[in-house]
């Protein structure tokens, strides 16, 4: 009986874990959203944020016995800075080339770097998760389930309200993600 209760436990301490995760990618993917995606990019998108999900705790796991201290520090510092320069290139193309579409493509190169940087604190944790006693595989699913989903539900939304913006949708968009990335740097 005791065992069950730990089990469940440990699950719903996991699920608020990646709960708490994927709300970077919720909050970065209405900003992105409102560029104006396609329901099919919607879709890549976020199963490249759930694969980033798992893959960045999954390395932390592997690394975080002998860098957590100093990679930790640094991996939300680099996010952070990555998250502003996109969110200042985005204000850029909004007022002086409004014509233009964005650096912050939902293809190759610019979806990894976006599914990467949402995925940092993931790092993190993974980090932290391989110095303690935690069922990693459980940890490691939620991850990715809850940070793909969070990820589609933010990028629909951010397309519906990027609707209602037009042409200041951009302004918006880089606004939010700059905003992000000063918080993890400060």
């Amino acid at each position: 009986m005791d065992l069950v209760l730990f089990q469940w436990g440990q699950f719903l301490t996991l699920l608020i874990i990646a709960f708490a995760l994927s709300m970077d990618a919720f909050s970065l993917g209405i900003g992105v959203g409102m560029v104006g995606i396609r329901l099919r990019e919607i879709v890549k998108v976020s199963i490249t944020i759930g694969l980033f999900h798992i893959m960045m705790p999954v390395v932390g796991i592997v690394v975080g016995a002998y860098l957590s201290d100093l990679v930790g520090d640094i991996a939300v510092f680099i996010g952070g800075g990555v998250l502003m320069l996109i969110g200042l290139h985005m204000l850029w193309n909004g007022l002086v080339h409004s014509d233009q579409k964005s650096m912050l493509k939902t293809k190759g190169f610019g979806l990894l770097l976006f599914a990467f940087s949402v995925s940092l604190d993931a790092l993190t944790v993974g980090f932290s998760f391989g110095l303690i006693e935690v069922n990693k595989v459980l940890a490691i699913s939620l991850f990715g389930i809850m940070g793909a989903a969070m990820s589609y539900f933010g990028l629909l939304l951010g397309r519906s309200v990027g609707g209602w913006l037009g042409d200041y949708s951009e302004l918006v968009g880089g606004l939010i993600l700059f905003c992000f990335g000063l918080k993890f740097v400060i």
